[in-house]
């Protein structure tokens, strides 16, 4: 027996037992667990993660102290797009979020492209995690081959995303704990060295603006320079939008977690790294290790390296867990759509969606295993593939949100579930700007340099691919008697 769609051509929400009696199929089948201290943290730990505490270093030497408007730069950017998706998502939360918004709005094409291409981006996440986090492991145990510890980290979260959503949501509430703590600690650190509670003669607001060079030592294109890899580092805060369609209180949720994005930013990325700047000189960040433990050193505080090692490898295990959940979310909406296989809406009595997580881990160990094998061919185009994916979303939901004022106006401006919901601002001309800088960037990466054309150019051969196969997909429903 199968469920029959529904008139707006999402399925019905029959259940669907298979023949082991331990699966249902339904889109409604998974379990609203999810309790606001989970959504509280997962919205926070979203956008934290290895790239601010290590890569940041890599975005201060290309910008100097002028990296501080680049963050800010990054931040209204990613303010204003999580204000556009927070708009659709307060008013109809789903577990598909702005791909199931993109098929309702702009077209069964677009939500199947972006869905996919979002899905792909986290399944190689996964794997680009489990070999950071081994190669940590492997520094504490040199006898230890890598791949063992990338297996064991891998499966470890298979089982507990398998278990239940709940248990996903526990390991990412303490992971999350960590990372928020670690960002707190570092800030009170600095600023202990700022008053001069913590001696350190090279601390002070002059390095904001040193004799060399200045505040914008590299002018406006250092800036530009480093708002790349910065848009980058920020992508993950849309996760507590596909998170809430499994919470307690959707709506709720959704807009706690948009209107708690600007004092993230704020706080975690601009504070942080404005302290860390003040605190030591910006020609003084080695490349490759995080400004944090730049930052400890230069105020004599032992154990920064050892801390700041046991604090990524966590922030590692948080995004691999996160990527493993948000990856299988976005798969098994796609298959309630009819967009992906029937088999993965399959989900468990607990409502956990295992077919869909078990495909994404699946692919994930593919990924870790590549590379090993073939690190300089397949596994750098794996993530390639993935390097412009960030802006593919961020357009997508800013023309989303375009057009659900028009194609949907009772419940864009008349419905009475917008009361107390989430408006963007200064709507249409704001979005209409977000998208045309969205595209600049885009348009940046081609002349970046030889690494950032090759990811753009890769990554849009993989987004052509996508659109393709959804204009094929909806030409056949289209035709189909």
């Amino acid at each position: 027996m199968t469920a029959d769609p529904s008139p707006g051509g999402e399925p019905a929400t029959e259940a669907v037992f298979l023949a082991d009696e331990r699966l249902a199929v339904a889109p409604t089948a998974l379990a609203h667990t999810l309790k606001p201290r989970h959504l509280a943290l997962i919205a926070l730990g979203g956008m934290i993660g290895a790239r601010l505490l290590v890569a940041s270093s890599t975005a201060i030497l290309a910008a100097g102290p002028g990296v501080i408007l680049a963050y800010a730069l990054a931040g209204v950017v990613v303010v204003l797009v999580m204000r556009m998706l927070g708009e659709m998502a307060s008013a109809s939360p789903e577990t598909g979020s702005f791909s199931a918004y993109a098929s309702r709005f702009i077209g069964p094409w677009a939500g199947l492209a972006i869905g996919w291409l979002y899905w792909w981006f986290w399944v190689v996440v996964v794997g680009i995690e489990a070999t950071a986090a081994a190669q940590i492991v492997s520094q504490w145990l040199p006898g230890l081959p890598q791949w063992i510890p990338a297996l064991v980290i891998t499966v470890a979260f298979l089982a507990a995303n398998l278990v239940s959503v709940k248990s996903f949501g526990e390991f990412e509430f303490w992971f999350s704990s960590i990372k928020i703590m670690a960002i707190v600690l570092f800030i009170a650190a600095g600023v202990l060295i700022i008053v001069g509670v913590i001696p350190n003669e090279a601390a002070t607001v002059a390095n904001l603006a040193p004799d060399a060079g200045g505040f914008l030592p590299f002018g406006i294109g250092g800036v530009l320079a480093a708002l790349l890899p910065i848009i980058f580092s920020m992508f993950g805060a849309e996760v507590a939008t596909i998170a809430a369609g499994e919470s307690e209180d959707p709506k709720g949720a959704v807009r706690k977690a948009v209107n708690s994005v600007v004092w993230r930013i704020l706080l975690f990325y601009i504070g942080s790294i404005l302290v860390v700047l003040i605190v030591v000189p910006w020609t003084e960040i080695t490349p490759g290790i995080s400004p944090f433990v730049t930052m400890l050193h230069a105020a004599g505080i032992p154990g920064a390296g050892v801390a700041m090692d046991i604090i990524v490898f966590t922030a590692l295990l948080s995004t691999l867990n996160a990527s493993l959940y948000t990856a299988s979310r976005m798969l098994f909406s796609l298959g309630g759509r009819g967009e992906a296989l029937r088999a993965v809406r399959a989900t468990t009595r607990r409502g956990t969606p295992a077919v869909a997580i078990l495909c994404s881990a699946v692919v994930g160990l593919v990924c870790v295993l590549l590379n090993y094998l073939a690190p300089d061919e397949v596994f750098t185009f794996l993530v390639n593939s993935t390097g412009a994916i960030a802006i593919f979303v961020w357009i997508v939901i800013a023309v989303a949100q375009l057009r659900s004022r028009r194609v949907d106006q009772v419940s864009a401006s008349e419905s009475g579930d917008r009361v107390g919901g989430i408006r963007m601002w200064g709507h249409p001309w704001l979005t209409v700007v977000v998208v045309v800088a969205l595209v600049a960037l885009l348009v940046s990466m081609f002349f970046g340099g030889p690494a950032r054309l090759l990811e753009v150019t890769t990554s849009c051969a993989i987004a052509a691919a996508a659109v393709i196969a959804g204009v094929v997909v909806q030409r056949k429903r289209r035709v189909r008697p």
